[in-house]
């Protein structure tokens, strides 16, 4: 069982949450607001079907949750499997807003299944200098780049505020820094589990040519993705889809 990763800042319960939203309402603001108006974060689950070849091969969560009046949790779940197959990956992003921008804290990264298992943990910070401290290996220069997951959340922002120049550097699940930029290809209506979606396509653009991205985002879901397909050399490596959402 895939288990959270927890460094020094714990989950927020369900007690948390109510002094925490009575907190908000005696100061008369909303938690984005007590942080920046730029930038509205909406807490959600979201979970997907994953589907190879038109197969349904699997299951995908994501869930943003609030720790504090600045702080956030993002978790990625995954539990794919085909014939003999099999992968499961966990993603957990825990970061703060700071005048309208998304700035990573840590990260965690862990994949099981058939062939090697892999991990990563990563630490962001910025005192007394900046740097990336890579568990059990040499730190990394931090040049401002964000992690594997929260380019997301931030292109998700930015679409909403309609922008169209959009580029991104990253640390990828690897710790590997990576580079992509993103072309707005155009609106979809999307027939989905979850049901019919209007949404706004976008095409990742990185250095591997062999590799081709799309991802869609859905403006009456507070441009949530609602679906992630990539092919390699013109064949088709994965679907996810949105088949639940709520707002928490």
């Amino acid at each position: 069982m895939i288990k959270f990763y927890r460094p020094k800042v714990m989950r927020t319960s369900k007690l948390q949450h109510l002094v925490f939203a009575v907190l908000i309402l005696l100061s008369g603001q909303t938690a984005a607001q007590n942080v920046d108006d730029s930038l509205l974060l909406t807490p959600f689950e979201a979970t997907y079907t994953a589907f190879k070849w038109d197969d349904d091969v699997g299951t995908v969560k994501i869930r943003l949750e609030p720790l504090s009046v600045s702080q956030y949790s993002l978790t990625y779940s995954s539990e794919v499997s085909k014939f003999f197959l099999s992968d499961e990956r966990f993603e957990h992003s825990i970061f703060h807003v700071k005048n309208g921008a998304i700035v990573p804290d840590t990260y965690y990264y862990k994949r099981t299944g058939t062939g090697p298992d892999k991990q990563l943990e990563l630490k962001f910070v910025s005192e007394p200098e900046k740097r990336i401290e890579v568990a059990d290996a040499a730190d990394l220069p931090w040049n401002g780049e964000t992690d594997n997951q929260l380019y997301r959340l931030d292109l998700a922002h930015r679409l909403a505020n309609g922008e169209t120049k959009l580029a991104y550097n990253f640390v990828n699940y690897r710790g590997e820094f990576k580079h992509y930029g993103i072309e707005i290809v155009g609106k979809e209506n999307l027939a989905l589990p979850y049901g019919n979606v209007d949404a706004i396509k976008v095409k990742l653009i990185r250095d591997n040519n062999t590799r081709q991205t799309y991802a869609w985002f859905a403006p009456s879901l507070s441009y949530t993705l609602v679906r992630l397909q990539q092919f390699k050399d013109d064949s088709e490596q994965g679907d996810i889809q949105l088949s639940s959402y709520v707002t928490l």
